[in-house]
């Protein structure tokens, strides 16, 4: 490697200028000259290029002797970050984002017996008599979220669980029969996302919709809640469901460069 001319860059502004290099590269500017990198960062033409023939030799950008472009290799870089966050951390960015696109309370839960964890919240105001916090826990089987995750069990998995469990009625409209439950976790199974209308408290409306990881296996479930003066049913599977439907996609994605991110709420 060629070295350092400039004795006063030290290692930590050497590597922030080396950042700054890659950076400026974006989908406006795929492919650059030396001068236009060196016009974009505003570095010196004789450092660019010290930059960019080192980034070169390490593998994270291509050069056919006029042009520089980045290459796959520095995805690298962001797949080891992501690689260290838990499932909460993942998913937040994409919570708030979402939140910020409906309006609306959106949060993501994992199954942990028979009931569902918050995991990752991100409120608009408080649409329910009992504050949901992280680790707020509800039965699964009133919940949008719960259903998701109950849809995704195997066969064994789902007899058990409603043979064991009694629905009580939380709200009037409780799903309270086996029979009626099963029915409605099967139609979930079919189409993938679940909306629930008012049965863990009245005035409470929720769609749904399963996190996978890179295995294909749900690990968690997403949803989008609104009062139900605010958002009538029509209204939540037209308006809500797209964007939630995109944001699961979004954390699934992230998931499948964190393979373990998903095994633990941590």
């Amino acid at each position: 490697m060629e070295p350092e001319a400039d004795s006063g860059v030290g290692p930590v502004q050497s590597l922030a200028r080396g950042l700054m290099v890659i950076r400026a590269f974006d989908e406006t500017r795929p492919e650059m000259t030396l001068s236009e990198v060196a016009r974009t960062t505003g570095l010196s033409r004789a450092s660019t290029r010290r930059f960019l023939h080192t980034l070169v030799q390490l593998g994270y950008v291509w050069t056919d002797g006029r042009l520089f472009a980045l290459t796959p290799r520095v995805l690298e870089l962001g797949f080891s970050y992501l690689s260290s966050l838990s499932l909460p951390e993942i998913a937040q960015p994409h919570l708030e984002r979402l939140t910020a696109q409906v309006h609306e309370s959106v949060s993501v839960s994992v199954l942990d017996g028979d009931e569902i964890v918050y995991v990752g919240r991100v409120p608009t105001s408080r649409i329910m008599t009992v504050a949901i916090n992280i680790g707020t826990r509800f039965p699964a089987y009133a919940t949008s979220m719960g259903r998701v995750l109950l849809a995704s069990l195997d066969e064994a998995e789902l007899a058990e669980y409603l043979d064991r469990v009694r629905p009580e009625p939380l709200a009037p409209q409780t799903v309270t029969s086996a029979g009626e439950l099963r029915r409605e976790l099967e139609r979930i199974r079919s189409q993938g996302w679940a909306i629930v209308d008012q049965e863990l408290e009245a005035g409470l409306r929720s769609v749904a919709a399963p996190i996978r990881d890179r295995s294909d296996r749900v690990v968690a479930a997403v949803n989008v809640s609104s009062h139900a003066s605010r958002t009538g049913p029509e209204q939540a599977r037209e308006e809500l469901l797209p964007p939630l439907l995109e944001t699961a996609a979004r954390i699934e994605a992230d998931l499948r460069v964190a393979p373990q991110a998903g095994s633990s709420a941590r």
